[in-house]
């Protein structure tokens, strides 16, 4: 995707509405452009701000009774001359507000919770850049701090792990290349190895081959780390036989 495109998603993605891959390639764009952050920050505010104005609940019936009653209000026919256009100035004005005014009330009332659900929906695609923005920070500064160290090994099927870990800023980052996808409702789940204990450290993105992600939680007393496969949504244990285990860099 052109620099010129990923510049027309901001309000795709303030919304939450792009797909998993647009998605990821889009908030690698944020990291290295101010503006589109800043638009993608002010369409995500706007839009709560406009979902907290509407965001009443109708009384029970009303979008039924607004939408029987407008059945009721014809059509203007056309008008022909200056004075028949006078003449009816003031009757369908009246109707054309009355009209409008029905029009705007079913509106409000057939999306009344749509006004609730854009209001949560720019707040999560808010909270979700936050947190993509931090955890990028956060990569960053692992892979940038003095003290990184870093350790690579085989996987099984042939792919290559590599886990970089900063003692100062007690975070680890692993990079992956070349993986297979899982299975059908499987994800790939890292763990920390705490003397033999098996700590979760995130999930991979099940629809890539190759990635790098920050594990979650810190490093601590951590001497290694591995990967099994987990049913979708992670597993507080590993379930499967590892596919790689590694020791971490001093």
């Amino acid at each position: 995707m052109s620099t010129a495109e990923l510049h027309t998603l901001t309000g795709a993605y303030a919304l939450h509405a792009l797909p998993d891959d647009e998605r990821r390639e889009f908030e690698r764009h944020l990291e290295a452009c101010e503006a589109c952050a800043q638009e993608v920050r002010e369409l995500s505010a706007t839009a709560a701000r406009l979902g907290l104005a509407v965001s009443r609940t109708p009384t029970p019936g009303l979008r039924d009774r607004v939408l029987r009653d407008i059945t009721t209000v014809r059509q203007e026919p056309p008008s022909h001359g200056r004075l028949a256009r006078a003449a009816g100035a003031g009757g369908r004005a009246r109707r054309r507000t009355t009209y409008v005014l029905a029009a705007c009330i079913a509106a409000s009332a057939a999306f009344g919770g749509v006004a609730i659900w854009q209001n949560q929906v720019a707040q999560d695609a808010r909270q979700e850049a936050n947190r993509a923005g931090q955890r990028s920070e956060q990569l960053a500064q692992v892979l940038a701090a003095p003290d990184a160290r870093t350790s690579s090994g085989t996987l099984e099927g042939g792919a290559r792990g590599t886990v970089v870990v900063s003692r100062s800023v007690n975070r680890a980052v692993f990079l992956a290349s070349g993986m297979e996808r899982p299975p059908a409702g499987r994800v790939y789940q890292l763990w920390f190895d705490d003397g033999g204990t098996m700590r979760p450290a995130g999930l991979m993105d099940p629809s890539t081959t190759s990635d790098a992600m920050l594990m979650d939680g810190p490093v601590d007393r951590a001497s290694g780390m591995g990967i099994t496969v987990e049913p979708a949504g992670g597993s507080a244990q590993p379930t499967t036989a590892p596919l790689a285990l590694m020791s971490l860099p001093a």
